[in-house]
């Protein structure tokens, strides 16, 4: 740790987005349709360095947008799901549940808070009275279209909102 605070602080004019991507990246992640704007980058660069799931609040739906293009790829298994559906977490790899409301339902509560059990080399998630394997590439991305949303503390505490 104090390695790490020691690069940081011998840096003048150390950025968000340099310590965390490299310009190719952020190149990508423009050609991926991520607006080049200092905002947007610094979001791109929390999404995917973060080790809680992303809850992007973006009402004009740009970072959807380019969360399809990044995770697209086959290998990644893109599901779109809403909180509606029966069997939203048995679907894929990569999971963006969409147009949520300001509310999560109790069933996605092992999965945001990653309470997943293991037994021999595999993982799994208690899902009301089932368990679901968990893939070891497993991706989860929340978003509300919701411009000014009021989460309560525990999805705020457990979520990364990105903004």
């Amino acid at each position: 740790m104090n390695r790490l605070l020691c690069v940081f602080s011998t840096k003048e004019n150390a950025e968000v987005t340099t310590i965390l991507s490299t310009d190719a990246e952020i190149a990508t992640w423009n050609s991926q349709g991520l607006p080049n704007d200092p905002v947007s980058t610094e979001n791109g660069c929390i999404v995917t360095n973060s080790a809680r799931w992303p809850l992007m609040i973006d009402p004009q739906l740009q970072g959807i947008r380019w969360v399809k293009n990044l995770e697209g790829d086959p290998g990644r298994d893109l599901q779109i799901v809403r909180l509606d559906q029966k069997d939203m977490l048995t679907k894929g790899k990569t999971i963006l549940i969409e147009n949520m409301g300001e509310t999560m339902e109790a069933v996605l509560n092992p999965v945001i808070q990653r309470a997943s059990i293991k037994r021999g080399k595999k993982r799994y998630l208690k899902l009301g009275d089932s368990e679901v394997e968990l893939h070891p590439d497993f991706r989860l991305y929340l978003h509300t279209k919701l411009s000014n949303p009021h989460y309560p503390p525990e999805i705020q505490a457990e979520c990364t909102l990105v903004n």
